[in-house]
């Protein structure tokens, strides 16, 4: 069978559960221990008090991250300067916490089983889960342009062309998944590399031992290794189409209780990103410490400040929201088609 078959059977099963999810409101039993940890945290808070206080009174924010306590980003540095928390209490909503998974599918499965509220994560399983029936509306992009590293294990292939009859690690549904079909898509080796499921936290390892020859890194942890002596063989930056954006995505029933918060959470994010472009230093050092003190080259490469839009949504992140999804579609990735317009909320 071929890498382009095996992709698409592990999306399609991928898809197929989060519908059965959907339907029965219950995590599918495929769950990574991360992801099982992660939920049950999310379970956990919310039983600390009353049950329907906690759904009225506590927004449940998912992000994607290994490392860090907070997303990295106007929201997480919002928190943590106290502005998030006072700005929502005009709707009800009286406290924030964020919880972190280590890819979108796990928080796909959080926002399906309503232990999430709101999920900021990469465009690809944003857009896999919308089109399983994933009852979520799209209220801003919080990154555009989202950088992926290829690298490749010491003393292995030097160029993409060598990655021929190789195996390729990818922690699969994840926006850097999407770059590297692109990538292999665009060199014609789709067919000529034998691409497995390997976990971020797992892939440094597996590196080290030579069990893959390359492995496309998300942003910090990609940097973070090169800098350690991993060739890099490629980046998402240079090719048209091939970076990611990341997404804020709201669930259809927190929308109907508080129909303003779309609204009034952009309006924090955009002061937030005044603040962090008037005092970018004091940014970094929190977004080093956030990410578990890593150092702060890694971080100013990992996080530009242009990364992050003013406005919610920009010609440009569109642009490359629509071609993700249309990728996806081709590739007959996507469980059902939609137009973005239809998922984004109108006037955010």
């Amino acid at each position: 069978m071929s890498t382009y078959a095996l992709e698409r059977g592990f999306l399609n099963r991928l898809l197929a559960s989060v519908t059965t999810v959907a339907l029965l409101f219950t995590l599918t039993s495929c769950t990574s221990q991360q992801s099982q940890s992660n939920n049950s945290a999310v379970a956990s808070s919310n039983t600390k008090a009353n049950p329907a206080e906690a759904k009225t009174r506590v927004l449940r924010v998912g992000f994607i991250s290994s490392e860090s306590k907070l997303p990295i980003g106007p929201e997480g540095w919002a928190l943590k300067k106290g502005t998030l928390t006072p700005a929502l209490k005009s709707l009800g909503i009286t406290e924030v916490k964020f919880f972190p998974f280590v890819g979108g599918p796990s928080l796909n499965e959080a926002l399906v089983s309503d232990q999430l509220d709101m999920g900021l994560y990469g465009d690809t399983p944003a857009l896999v889960g919308r089109a399983a029936g994933l009852p979520t509306r799209l209220i801003n992009q919080t990154r555009v342009g989202q950088n992926a590293w290829l690298v490749t294990k010491k003393n292995g292939p030097r160029s993409v062309a060598q990655l021929k009859g190789t195996k390729i690690g990818v922690a699969k549904g994840t926006y850097p998944h999407r770059y590297l079909m692109g990538l292999l898509d665009n060199k014609g080796l789709t067919k000529n590399v034998n691409v497995v499921q390997i976990s971020s936290a797992d892939a440094k390892a597996a590196l080290e031992r030579g069990d893959i020859a390359a492995y496309p890194f998300a942003m910090g942890t990609g940097p973070m290794l090169v800098a350690q002596g991993f060739p890099v063989i490629d980046q998402a930056k240079d090719h048209q189409g091939l970076v990611g954006t990341g997404v804020s995505v709201v669930t259809e029933n927190l929308l109907s209780r508080y129909p303003q918060l779309p609204q009034k959470w952009n309006q924090i994010r955009q002061q937030a990103l005044q603040d962090i472009k008037a005092s970018p230093e004091e940014f970094y050092q929190f977004a080093a410490q956030a990410s578990g003190s890593v150092p702060l080259v890694i971080v100013k490469e990992s996080y530009p400040l242009d990364l992050y839009p003013t406005e919610p949504f920009t010609p440009q992140g569109l642009k490359l929201l629509n071609s993700t999804k249309q990728f996806l579609a081709d590739q007959k990735l996507l469980k059902s088609d939609f137009d973005i317009k239809d998922w984004q909320i109108s006037n955010p």
